[in-house]
């Protein structure tokens, strides 16, 4: 069964740290672009960090760049999100996907496989 299993998450207070990790059953990320998306309550859908599998490039939104880092394991076929200094804001649950090519981004009816969803909620 192909699909993309998600651990990490939780409670913090702002400031601390959380690490999400991805791991693909079934197909190997070495050909997909692999990351996460979020969505808080009453939010759209947004982009966080990708990685390239293929050639190990890497996409941050703004709003995480310099606290958040995404790195792949490819011995573990896993892909980890490590995410420090975090803000009320980071509240949300967060998905991990994946599309198939060899970039960083891609609109989100392009990834073909998504995870069941991680929540992150970080107190004040």
């Amino acid at each position: 069964e192909v699909q993309l299993v998600e651990s990490g998450g939780g409670l913090v207070q702002a400031g601390g740290s959380l690490r999400l990790s991805c791991a693909p059953s079934g197909f190997s990320f070495d050909e997909y672009c692999i990351g996460w998306w979020r969505q808080a309550p009453g939010n759209e859908r947004e982009e966080v960090s990708f990685i390239s599998g293929r050639s190990g490039s890497t996409y941050y939104a703004d709003s995480v760049k310099g606290r958040f880092t995404i790195s792949s394991d490819y011995a573990k076929n896993t892909v980890y999100l490590q995410m420090n200094s975090l803000k009320p804001e980071d509240t949300a649950t967060y998905y991990c996907a994946a599309a198939f090519g060899s970039g960083t981004l891609y609109p989100a009816e392009a990834y073909g496989y998504w995870g069941q969803g991680t929540q992150v909620t970080v107190s004040s």
